[in-house]
Order: structure tokens, then sequence, then C-alpha cells
């Protein structure tokens, strides 16, 4: 039976009206290959930095609560061999990163990944006279503009705005060429939707 609340009628789907989940503490091995989740279920070890960010302009913003600066996005593109691009908005930049993940799938929907302790290495070069409004990353065979914000649709067009810029600033594209050709091949992750954004 479906109870009614002041004419609206509540549904097992609403996340409000759910119990809580347990909290469950889970010990995983993890190889230079493999995540063993369980006898029967091995994960590719797909090593990447859920967090990293330059600071915000103004304000101080928590490392949980992913915005334009970066900041915990938990994308699993986010890897070994990543060239990314952070907006430098203050003196000296402020990169902060942290949150290594041994693997995840797309939008880490019960709010963690395979976490881990890691030695990160990563290399930092200041890119003069080259203003970007939001995140990229860049591999040899994809390039990925990044948006973070509620709605999850204002997101996405974020991210595709971000990507046709790319294309037409860097790569000699067309605007609107670009625009049609990514509605075409175009491909839409989802690296968290459980944090503040």
């Amino acid at each position: 039976m479906i109870p009614e609340f002041g004419g609206l009628t509540g549904t097992n789907l609403t996340a409000t009206l759910n119990d809580p989940l347990p909290e469950i503490v889970r010990k995983i091995h993890v190889d230079e290959e493999t995540v063993h989740w369980s006898d029967r279920v091995k994960l590719p070890y797909r090593p990447h930095i859920g967090t990293l960010s330059t600071s915000p302009e103004i304000d101080s913003i928590n490392s949980l609560t992913p915005d334009s600066h970066g900041g915990n996005m938990d994308l699993p593109d986010m890897g070994l061999g990543m060239v990314t691009y952070l907006p430098v908005r203050v003196e000296g930049a402020r990169v902060f990163i942290g949150d290594a993940h041994a693997c995840q799938g797309d939008g880490e929907v019960c709010r963690v990944a395979v976490e881990y302790p890691t030695f990160t290495t990563f290399t930092i070069n200041v890119i003069k006279n080259h203003d970007i409004e939001w995140l990229r990353l860049e591999a040899d065979d994809f390039i990925m503009a990044i948006g973070s914000t509620r709605p999850l649709e204002d997101a996405c067009r974020i991210a595709y705005r971000e990507l046709i810029y790319w294309l037409e600033r860097d790569f000699g594209f067309e605007r609107y060429d670009a625009y049609m050709m990514l509605s075409q091949c175009g491909k839409v992750r989802l690296g968290n939707f459980v944090d503040p954004k």
C-alpha cells in the first residue's frame, strides 16, 4: 500500500522515504591488474584520482564540492597518462589532489569507489595566456570537457559547450560544424552524481 501525504502519493522510489543504507566496510585485495571483488568477481584495475583542483577565485569551497575549479569529480577517465587542464584563478594556483580509486563505475552510485592509498606522481606545467572556464582532459584517442553543476542536464550542456569551444579554438573547427559533429559522435560520461553537485 502506498501512503498518501496531503494529496501527494509517496513511492518506494522516493529517496527520502527509503530506509538509510547500512554502513558496510569491505576489504578488497588490489594488485597491478585486478581488483579482486570476490572469488567470483574480478574487476579491472583502473587507477585514477577522484579529487583534483586548483583554488577557486573568491570563496573557499570544501574539497567534496566539484565546480569549474575541479574538486571531487570522481571521474574514472582521470587516470594514468591523462593530461588534465585546470583553470588558474589565484596566484600560485594552489593545486590539491587526493581520493585515489583502484576502480569505479560511472556515477559512483553508492558514494564510494574502491578507495586505496597510493603514491601519485604528476607534473604541473603552466600554460600562459590560455584561459579556460572548465576542466579538460586529453588522451591519445579522445578529448573531454567536464561540467559539474545541477541539474545533470546543465552539467552536460556545460561539458558540450566547452568541448565545442575547445574544438573551435585549438583544433580549427568551425563552431557549428563542431556542434553538429559532436551530435553524431560525442559521448557523455557520468563521473559522480552523489556529491553536492
